[in-house]
């Protein structure tokens, strides 16, 4: 899937294009900001990565400027962290916020979740026979259900979105808490505990990898 990259950054441009391209995205880096509009139609990006602090214009202006061109989804990256700033690009039509810097396996994960729900038009994810759904908070497997709390709903979204991938516990623990100074490694290693049990009352209970030192997989072929 092609990505457009809105990044003045060269260092960062590379980092994004490895990394894009390493999952199997397309990735594009915008050369001319004054032909943003011509690049989006030329290259017809399913998603747009777009950084604040930019030449010339800043990424409120861009992302306004998309806006008016279309709905393609648009993922803000930038250094400024404030509230106010994260409001902004939220109310301004993005559909996420991710402080630099951040990582690279959450920034594919939010990725390939965001592509997922523009594909199916809903905040659901499948793996095979297994559904995780957002509206409902469950988790399906054939017949049976079960109900999620918000934490394992997070966590089983970030495994089911890298099935078969081994996601490590740091990326695990931003993905769940913005702040993971003070969190206690033991509080996910709970959770993931509550997540297997959860798999285990729909007949799944070895879906889900542990390597030392890597991290955790969902490996269900189910």
């Amino acid at each position: 899937m092609d990505i457009l990259v809105i990044e003045d950054n060269h260092q960062l441009q590379k980092y994004l294009l490895e990394y894009l391209q390493a999952y199997g995205f397309a990735p594009h880096i915008l050369s001319d900001y004054d032909k943003l509009v011509e690049a989006i139609q030329e290259v017809a990006p399913k998603l747009i990565l777009l950084d604040i602090n930019l030449p010339q214009f800043d990424g409120f202006y861009y992302l306004r400027l998309i806006r008016k061109q279309c709905n393609i989804p648009v993922i803000i990256l930038s250094a400024r962290s404030d509230e106010a700033d994260q409001i902004r690009g939220i109310e301004g039509g993005a559909y996420d916020y991710i402080t630099k810097p951040f990582s690279a396996g959450v920034l594919i994960a939010k990725i390939n979740g965001l592509l997922a729900r523009e594909t199916t038009g809903e905040e659901n994810l499948r793996v095979g026979e297994v559904l995780l759904s957002q509206s409902a908070m469950t988790l399906s497997h054939g017949k049976k259900t079960v109900e999620l709390s918000k934490n394992e709903y997070k966590m089983l979204a970030l495994l089911l979105m890298r099935a078969g991938q081994y996601v490590s516990r740091e990326d695990m623990l931003e993905a769940l808490w913005d702040d993971v100074t003070f969190v206690d490694d033991n509080t996910l290693t709970v959770n993931i505990s509550r997540v297997k049990k959860r798999l285990g009352e729909i007949g799944l209970g070895q879906a889900i990898a542990t390597k030392r030192g890597v991290g955790y997989a969902f490996v269900s072929n189910n």
